[in-house]
């Protein structure tokens, strides 16, 4: 699965309609230690370039919006008890899986060396 980069500094791979979305790396880094991950709904409807969740550390707090219109499919309980999980492994720290309107564009998205000549701008 190839994983796409937003203006925003969240990662998503694409499956289909589903689209799983994290943050970034660098994103992780600008906010610091990360102490809650304010979780969506499953079965909320979220549209595109929207907000729908936010992640707050000891700086401040970030939201996350949604790369498509559609409703959350999956949400990662893990990040309830252990919200630094995000800290140790932006990668694999994902925060919901939503299940897209329509099929998903990508050439809307970043890939990796576009998104690492878009953050050493």
């Amino acid at each position: 699965m190839a994983k796409f980069y937003t203006e925003e500094h969240e990662w998503i791979e694409v499956d289909g309609k589903k689209v799983r979305i994290g943050l970034t790396d660098y994103a992780v880094e600008q906010l610091g230690e990360i102490v809650y991950v304010e979780l969506p709904d499953v079965d909320d409807e979220v549209e595109a370039e929207e907000d729908f969740s936010s992640v707050e550390s000891v700086k401040s707090t970030s939201e996350v919006y949604s790369p498509v219109d559609g409703k959350i499919a999956e949400v990662n309980e893990r990040l309830d008890d252990e919200p630094e999980f995000m800290n140790e492994s932006p990668a694999d720290a994902w925060i919901a899986v939503i299940e897209a309107e329509d099929e998903v564009d990508t050439s809307d998205f970043m890939d990796e060396a576009a998104y690492k000549e878009f953050t050493a701008e």
